[in-house]
């Protein structure tokens, strides 16, 4: 019965992290305002659609997507280009879906509504 040696050192580190950076109260203040960006972003959009109800909102994963399925694939794809991954939304449903966990940081979420401005001025 060892104990997986592995996993108890990253959590170590990953609870030092916290314990650096302010703790679990600061990484939820990090979150909130990363999602608030995106969500501020998508909510004063005529082109993108969020794809979750205000109270029903995540803080980790941003669905939303465009009025057209082939115009997501192409959000996608030139995202792609700029370094911008794994956007891919659904399987089934489809559009976009923005994973912005704990390790993004909000210069990665800046870096993505930047793009989301450029590609909704050239396709909007």
């Amino acid at each position: 019965n060892t104990p997986n040696c592995w996993n108890i050192y990253v959590t170590g580190l990953v609870l030092e992290y916290l314990q650096s950076i302010g703790g679990v109260e600061e990484m939820a203040r990090r979150n909130r305002k990363k999602a608030a960006l995106l969500y501020d972003y998508l909510d004063q959009s005529h082109f993108y659609i969020a794809g979750a109800r205000r109270d029903c909102r995540s803080m980790m994963n941003v669905i939303f997507r465009t009025d057209s399925p082939e115009l997501d694939a192409r959000f996608v794809a030139e995202a792609a280009e700029e370094g911008l991954v794994t956007l891919k939304g659904h399987r089934v449903l489809g559009g976009m879906r923005a994973s912005i966990y704990n390790n993004m940081p909000y210069e990665g979420v800046e870096r993505l509504v930047d793009y989301m401005q450029r590609f909704e001025k050239q396709h909007g």
